[in-house]
């Protein structure tokens, strides 16, 4: 068929251009209404890491969890306790990319820089004043963006950009995290750098932070952990 006034040829290159922009535009749906996570291989059925528990045996319970109105224990370093409601936690998210955390702050308490390599995250303060913010990438000039949010406020992390949340209120803060990932992957900055397991080797560090190598070693020397 020819297009009156357009070159066959450029009909045809064009149709496929068309053609291939509408296939690749969007990931393809689920082919299942839920695939509930089993870390057994007792299924044949394996998706996104999990395998899934056969669809007669589902209950209601595998898209059930308690317990995010209890108050998490901050009597840590960090002052914060993070409860996540992952696919470990919920079976049932497998899948279905989305996740959801608790955090709760002491007073002063910070949630410290991370980052989540599979998600974007909205952060809802439902009591207390927490200042957080993000780090553009390099390409951004490590451009820094900050906020102080107050209860019922809300704000949007990107997906893959180093942030934190800090309480500067003088009681307790309380927010909720929802994550665009059954799980978003956490990589927390100070323990990733300076807690890896071997240590990086000091002179690396030493001179990407241009810093005495004896600076390095103090902090490697540092109980570093996170507030799951």
């Amino acid at each position: 068929m020819m297009i009156k006034g357009f070159p066959k040829c450029l009909v045809t290159v064009t149709l496929l251009a068309l053609g291939f922009s509408l296939a690749s535009a969007y990931d393809p749906a689920p082919l299942q209404d839920f695939c509930v996570a089993l870390n057994s291989s007792a299924s044949a059925v394996f998706v996104n890491g999990k395998f899934c528990k056969d669809p007669k045996l589902v209950n209601a319970n595998d898209f059930f969890r308690l317990g995010l109105n209890m108050l998490g224990n901050t009597l840590n370093p960090l002052g914060s306790k993070l409860t996540p409601v992952t696919v470990e936690e919920l079976a049932g998210l497998n899948t279905l990319g989305i996740s959801l955390a608790r955090i709760d702050f002491a007073a002063y308490g910070m949630n410290h820089p991370h980052t989540h390599s599979r998600g974007t995250k909205i952060l809802v303060v439902l009591e207390g004043t927490l200042y957080i913010g993000f780090v553009t990438s390099n390409a951004d000039n490590n451009h820094l963006f900050t906020k102080v949010l107050n209860t019922g406020d809300v704000f949007v992390f990107p997906i893959g950009l180093i942030h934190f949340q800090l309480n500067v209120g003088k009681r307790n803060a309380i927010a909720f995290a929802r994550l665009s990932s059954q799980n978003s992957e956490v990589i927390t900055i100070a323990n990733t750098v300076f807690g890896s397991k071997p240590p990086i080797n000091p002179d690396v560090l030493a001179k990407a932070f241009q810093v005495d190598k004896n600076v390095v070693n103090y902090f490697q020397k540092q109980f570093w952990r996170d507030n799951n």
